[in-house]
């Protein structure tokens, strides 16, 4: 199996469980060994009370694509800390996709970058998700 085709597996696996991220919206693009992608469109419901995407779904959604990410090479991996910096407001109707990009994997611990950006490119925020290899497999190989 080459390792594209795990982390395809792997995604599968979480995604037919994963209820969270089907509930906001969201829709698995792209998975790779260290890498994935997730898309969102901004909906009325999203917004907050100053009418732009809420933090909270920003961040839902670079923390799915993080967890797609580190569970690429079907050890199953959980987030340990994560922190995010807002660059500019989602607006409703915006697409939202979130990059993930694996920085270094040391032991049962890992370092990932989550760029959001909408479909004109703007960077919307900025996530750093550190995780933890708990053990177990997310598909039995």
């Amino acid at each position: 199996m080459t390792p594209k085709e795990r982390a395809e597996k792997s995604a599968a696996a979480m995604w037919a469980n994963d209820e969270a991220s089907k509930w906001f919206g969201m829709e698995l693009a792209q998975v790779d060994e260290g890498h994935a992608i997730l898309t969102l469109t901004v909906a009325e419901h999203h917004c907050n009370g100053h009418g732009i995407c809420h933090g909270g779904v920003t961040h839902a959604l670079a923390d799915s694509a993080f967890a797609f990410a580190c569970n690429s090479r079907n050890v199953s991996t959980v987030g340990q800390h994560t922190m995010m910096s807002y660059l500019a407001p989602g607006k409703k109707g915006d697409r939202l996709t979130a990059t993930a990009s694996e920085v270094n994997v040391s032991g049962r611990s890992g370092i990932y970058d989550v760029r959001v950006t909408n479909q004109d490119n703007t960077l919307i925020a900025e996530f750093r998700g550190m995780s933890r290899a708990v053990g177990g497999q997310n598909f039995q190989e």
